[in-house]
Formats: structure tokens, sequence, C-alpha cells
């Protein structure tokens, strides 16, 4: 990485100065807040003025970390916005989207690696599923956006993009496996007992445990003792720390735990504070003072508020450092009709063939069906897995070529969901 230390400030400013005085302006227009990042790179990268460059294969490590903090802050956020309790039906669609969907997902891009892009069994199954998870990052305007909100399409993708994340893990193992970087033991049982089954049911455990604990400790110390209050933003990340933490040293999944974290803390906010809080909570929640931080009443309800505050905060400050490397990237891309054929056929076909079988029978309608097909949003998660790949032994021409397919898949997906986001919400919003 080129750029002196002194500019990264220069930029990251100016950036953030922009995106401050027009996020609303940007709002109103066919465009997200991703694509103006995205240019940024792009000016700073290789193709602009060459102040930022980067060779993502031999600087992998580093990358894996950058896009794995961005990744784990954005779970979080999306656990915490979804106060709909496990029994309600709407949770079915995520779970389908995040098992069905991805797995055919998967299947389907592996055939079309294999007979149409000319790569072994291994490297195509490891190309779709870092390609199958969508984006809990880049995905923000087609999500939940206030607590409560039951809308199917909305709280499914919300869903989908929390668990799928972790969800493509042993996806990605098996990839791994087929081209001997990984064990999968005989007949593949070493896969399904610990990469399938202990991994997920781990990670989704240890997140749980953690969000639950932690939210009912924190509660009594607030409610009973009037301590630890106006500390939410520790809070935020020492529970994201932990249960990571632990999930990585049980060796499962600790998106998933992250992710599972977030809806754990937010149904111990919802247990206290009932199906719909009263306005006198809802008012103490909006001062989140330290006063009202130990109301006996409003506590549940500010630490949830103030917690999901502080990291949305810090999800886009990561999404930006994130978008804007890839940015950089972009000249690394593969510009090719076979790559754009490839990525035609993954957002026409492969993404929404997905989900209307995960979705067949489901409540939802056939607008929302139509419109979670289309918002199958690809970004900061895929660079995580492909980065992972590439630090566990993905190396040489295979290496080049998932960079360049991956890379052409999420600025792709960066523009054409970017600028059809605004007006199909806002036409979705009013049907509605």
């Amino acid at each position: 990485m080129l750029m002196p230390f002194s500019l990264w400030f220069v930029v990251a400013g100016a950036v953030l100065t922009l995106m401050a005085m027009a996020a609303t302006i940007v709002d109103r227009l066919p465009l997200s807040s991703a694509q103006l990042y995205l240019l940024v790179g792009v000016a700073i990268g290789p193709l602009g003025i060459g102040l930022l460059v980067v060779d993502p294969l031999a600087e992998a490590s580093a990358l894996e970390r950058i896009t794995e903090i961005a990744v784990i802050l954005s779970l979080f956020a999306a656990g915490l916005k979804l106060r709909t309790p496990l029994t309600d039906g709407r949770w079915k669609l995520p779970i389908r989207l995040a098992v069905v969907s991805m797995a055919l997902t998967v299947g389907l891009v592996a055939a079309l690696g294999v007979a149409g892009l000319g790569l072994s069994l291994g490297a195509a199954v490891l190309l779709g599923a870092i390609l199958a998870p969508t984006d809990p990052v880049l995905a923000g305007d087609v999500q939940v956006k206030e607590t409560g909100d039951d809308d199917r399409l909305r709280f499914g993708l919300t869903g989908e993009a929390g668990l799928n994340d972790g969800a493509a893990f042993p996806f990605v193992m098996l990839g791994l496996g087929l081209m001997g970087l990984h064990d999968l033991g005989e007949n593949g049982l070493t896969w399904l007992g610990v990469d399938v089954l202990w991994a997920v049911s781990g990670g989704l455990a240890i997140g749980a445990a953690f969000g639950a604990g932690v939210g009912f400790l924190v509660l009594y110390l607030r409610r009973t003792h009037k301590e630890a209050a106006g500390t939410d933003e520790y809070l935020a990340l020492g529970l994201v720390a932990l249960s990571y933490g632990v999930a990585l040293l049980a060796h499962t999944y600790a998106f998933l735990a992250v992710f599972a974290a977030g809806v754990a803390l937010r149904f111990v906010e919802r247990r206290h504070t009932g199906q719909t809080p009263s306005a006198d909570v809802e008012t103490l929640a909006k001062a989140g003072d330290e006063e009202a931080g130990t109301h006996a009443a409003a506590a549940p309800a500010v630490m949830a508020k103030t917690v999901l505050t502080f990291t949305e905060q810090l999800d886009r400050i990561g999404a930006v450092a994130v978008v804007v490397l890839t940015g950089a990237l972009v000249h690394l891309a593969e510009w090719s009709w076979e790559a754009a054929g490839f990525v035609a056929v993954f957002f026409l076909v492969v993404r929404p063939v997905a989900v209307w079988l995960g979705l067949a029978g489901s409540a939802s309608s056939g607008v929302q069906r139509g419109l979670t097909a289309w918002f199958g949003v690809r970004g900061i998660g895929s660079l995580y897995y492909l980065f992972y790949a590439v630090v566990h032994g993905v190396v040489g021409s295979v290496a080049v070529r998932l960079l360049g397919l991956v890379l052409t898949v999420v600025v792709a997906s960066a523009v054409v969901h970017g600028v059809s986001v605004t007006p199909l919400m806002a036409w979705y919003q009013k049907r509605a």
C-alpha cells in the first residue's frame, strides 16, 4: 500500500466529511453511498492517481483481517435489528434463504465454473461458496432500518445476510478440501461432523449464550444496583469480541456467533419491554442518558438502542475503508466477455432460481420474492472468503482467476444494485 500515512488521514477525512454533508442527497438519488466510496477507491488507485496500490494476493492476510472486522460489526448490527421473536413464522424466510437457496447457489455456480469457466471441481465449489453469501455491509439500503420492522422483504434479506455469511463456511471448507487444502475425512464424514454440524450449531449456541447472558447481567446491575450504566460502547465491543473469540477457540463459525449474540441481546430487551414498548419507554430510550439507562422500565430499550447505534456507526466506517480498497482493486477484475456472461447468468438466473425454489410455498408474495431474488447484493463478505482462501493455500493461476471473477461480481453488484435500490424500494414502499 503505497499511499503515505499522512494522506490516509486526508483521504479518510475528505470522504467522511463529504458523506456527512451529502447523505440526504444520496438517499434521493438512484445510487448508493457504496458507489461513491468505490469511485474514490478507483480515483486514488492504479486507474487514477496511483496513491493506493495494493497487491491483494501478497497482502491477503491483512485484507482478510480488514474485511473480517467489517463483516462482524455488520453481522452484530443485523442481529440487533431483528426484534421479531424466534417463534414468528417470518424467521422461516431467512433460514430457507440461508440454507436451501445458499446450497442451490453453490451448486449452480459450481456447475457454471466447471462447464463454462474451465475450473476444477474444487475451485468451482470454492467460487460458489465465496459468492453464495449476500452482503450484510453493502445491502443496508434494502434491510431492516428500524427495530420492529416486520416487512417480509426487508426481514428476509436482513436475516439472510446475517445467517449466510457464517453458513457459507462449510462450503468454503468443502471447496478447499476438494483442492487438497483441507481434511474432509473418509467419505467426507469429518467435514459433515465437524465443519457442518459442530461448527454451525456451536457458533449459534456460543453467540446466543453470550448475548443473553451478558444482556441479563448488565440489566440486573443497572436496574437493581444502578451500576454499569453509560458504558454501552464497551458493551458492544466486548460482546462482539467475546462471542467471536470464544467461537474461534471452540473451532466453530464465529460469524454465526456474532449474529446470534446480536439476536440474543435483542431477545433480552424484548422480553423485558414487551412486543410494543410504551410511549414513556420509547421517550426514555431516545434520551439514552445514564439516568434513563438505569430506569427499571426503560433500561432494556436504552441498552439495545445505544448498542445498536454505536455498532452501526462503526459499521459505516468499516464499509468506507473496505469499499475504497475494493475500488483500488478494480483494475484486477476480469473484464472479458466470458466474465460478463458469468455475471449476467449469476444475477439473472442463478440467484432468481435459488430464491424462488428456496421460498417455494412460503408466505412471501410474488413481488417480495422477485425483489429478494434481485437484491442478492454481493460485497465484503465475498471478499473476506476470497482472502481467507488465499491465506489457506489457494495460490497461482487459480487464485488470480478467482480474484478476477469475485471482483467483477462485487463491482457489478455495487453498480447495478446501487442504481436500482432507490427507485425499486420507493416503488415497493408505495405499493405496500
